[in-house]
């Protein structure tokens, strides 16, 4: 059975200005700003929530079933996922619309200035849950278009289909009505600590209020490792050492693999926060949502050196 990951493809251009912003934004002039910045250093990265999930959920070895809406420019994210033997069937190319895209360009201080093209993903809507002919066992609905985030949560649901519903980036498109609906949905529910306080205060719901109807709240901490509150519990999530910190991009992502990956295989909490504890700790040490690499032997290694734990399942 697979795992059916719904939210964006997208395509990652990030761009170096080898100076700082600040030397040529005068702040008296913000009203009349034209700016160009010469930017020697770019590459273009594999990127967007789904496929950046559905890369790692394969690394582990999982069954990912992406669902996603991409352009006319789909061609060599296509051979990507061929090539990883990532299911692709539910993936629609809208030839006359662009593949989502970010466009960021960083300065020496890592300030950032992005630009977010939505392309297909404004009609990620078109897919539908009754087009998905193998047996779906989980699912998680990541960042996409608002109606298409929606309108999934209630095929899901209506399917019978446990999932994890995940906000991101698209927190500030829901209400509180709206919010208090995905949550009355959804099986599991995943934030990071900023998007669960917003979250709490839309709903006007506490945390152990929202997670009284789930199965599981996860709330993300950043360098603090996570909280899981589940079962009237909030098991605390410890944090793994990265080898170095190079990239934060996708690390969430990473994170919900491993929350993906425990689900399926039966984990307790514990277990299935510190798998998604330590690929966000894999990750961050690699440029790029999707250059992190692991074999099943060496994450079981790394595991057990994470947690003098055995790999759970032995």
């Amino acid at each position: 059975m697979s795992t059916l990951i719904c939210g964006s493809v997208a395509y990652d251009t990030i761009m170096v200005f080898q100076d700082q912003f600040k030397r040529h934004i005068l702040p008296d002039q913000i009203h009349m700003l034209s700016v160009s910045f010469l930017v020697p250093e770019m590459r273009r990265e594999f990127g967007g929530c789904a496929g950046n999930i559905a890369y790692s959920l394969k690394l582990l070895g999982g069954d990912p079933l992406l669902m996603a809406t991409v352009g006319s420019d789909f061609g060599p994210y296509a051979q990507r996922l061929d090539n990883l033997g990532i299911a692709r069937t539910h993936v629609r190319e809208l030839p006359e619309q662009f593949t989502a895209q970010c466009f960021v360009t960083t300065d020496l201080d890592d300030n950032q200035i992005a630009a977010f093209h939505p392309g297909a993903m404004g009609l990620a809507h078109l897919n539908r849950l009754e087009h998905v002919e193998v047996p779906v066992e989980l699912a998680i609905i990541g960042p996409d278009s608002k109606q298409a985030m929606t309108e999934r949560a209630e095929q899901l649901a209506s399917a019978g289909i446990p999932f994890i519903f995940d906000l991101g980036q698209a927190f500030p498109l829901f209400d509180g009505d709206e919010l208090r609906r995905m949550i009355e949905l959804a099986t599991y529910f995943a934030a990071n600590d900023y998007e669960a306080e917003v979250i709490s205060q839309r709903t006007g719901l506490s945390l152990g209020q929202i997670a009284g109807q789930l199965k599981a709240l996860v709330v993300t901490r950043g360098a603090e490792g996570a909280h899981v509150y589940a079962d009237g519990v909030i098991h605390e999530i410890p944090p793994v050492k990265a080898a170095a910190v190079v990239d934060p991009t996708g690390c969430g992502d990473a994170f919900r693999a491993g929350l993906l990956y425990g689900i399926v295989h039966g984990w307790d909490w514990p277990a299935t926060g510190r798998l998604a504890s330590l690929l966000g700790a894999l990750k961050i040490a690699q440029r790029g949502a999707q250059n992190h690499r692991f074999t099943a032997e060496s994450i079981a290694a790394d595991y057990q050196a994470a947690f003098g734990a055995p790999w759970p399942g032995q």
